[in-house]
């Protein structure tokens, strides 16, 4: 079976908290991935379609890029992550005004500009014009002026989605065929993300014996013998009254 999409791809990355999965909900326009103030919500690659202008894309969310990870879960997230930097035609890196240049986002940027591709700085939170003035400091980085945004409140998504389409590839002309949906549902740990990558051949989910390790509903395009197909992984279902707050209600809703 081979992943299908034809679509030029973006990807979001940046370290944790910065906002990615709300990019990622806004430039889609529908709640696609979990968000939470908690570091680590995001684990998996999430795919959304994005149409702007005429134009198509596809965006990609990733987990928090961590430089040395010590867990085998951060560890995961990371090869996550690269593979989604491999794929990209463009990638953003998300930054936090409020929080200002640290340490991780130097190191960050110096891993990005030797992956050789083509790169937009994004600063988000600029919830005001203060910190929108103070996004100047990301001129350090050495990636040129930042676009300031703030993904919460919808502030320069327009010019953002300008700004992407204006150095994409144009995308591969594909007769448009509708998707079989396939989506692999069950209780936590019976083995459907290890089935999903079993089917896939590569590493689409990531795999561990904690109950929970998938989050997000996960939505893999492929091509199988000619035909659209559409894989969806889900987080494990539990008895409604064993179901914890946060992020795993809402990993079962989207289920």
């Amino acid at each position: 079976m081979e992943i299908g999409v034809s679509n030029p791809i973006v990807a979001i990355v940046g370290r944790h908290n910065v906002g990615k999965s709300t990019l990622l909900n806004r430039l889609a326009g529908r709640p696609v991935a979990i968000t939470e103030g908690l570091p680590g919500t995001t684990r998996d690659r999430i795919f959304a379609q994005v149409s702007w202008q005429g134009h198509h894309f596809t965006i990609v969310d990733t987990g928090g890029l961590e430089i040395r990870p010590q867990s085998t879960m951060a560890q995961e997230i990371n090869l996550q992550v690269k593979v989604a930097l491999d794929e990209a035609d463009t990638i953003i890196f998300l930054v936090d005004v409020k929080d200002g240049v640290t340490p991780i986002d130097q190191e960050i940027s110096d891993r990005l500009r030797k992956a050789g591709k083509d790169l937009l700085l994004v600063a988000n939170k600029a919830d005001n014009t203060k910190l929108e003035a103070e996004a100047a400091e990301f001129f350090e980085l050495g990636m040129g002026e930042p676009l300031v945004i703030s993904a919460y409140h919808g502030r320069g998504i327009n010019e953002l989605l300008d700004r992407i389409i204006s150095r994409l590839p144009p995308p591969v002309a594909a007769a448009e065929v509708a998707a079989i949906k396939v989506a692999i549902v069950g209780r936590a740990n019976v083995g459907k993300s290890t089935l999903l990558n079993s089917l896939l051949g590569e590493p689409r989910a990531i795999v561990d014996e904690v109950p929970g390790t998938t989050r997000d509903a996960l939505d893999t395009p492929l091509d199988f013998k000619g035909q659209s197909v559409l894989l969806i992984d889900t987080a494990g279902i539990r008895r409604r009254g064993r179901i914890e707050k946060g992020v795993e209600r809402y990993s079962v809703i989207r289920a």
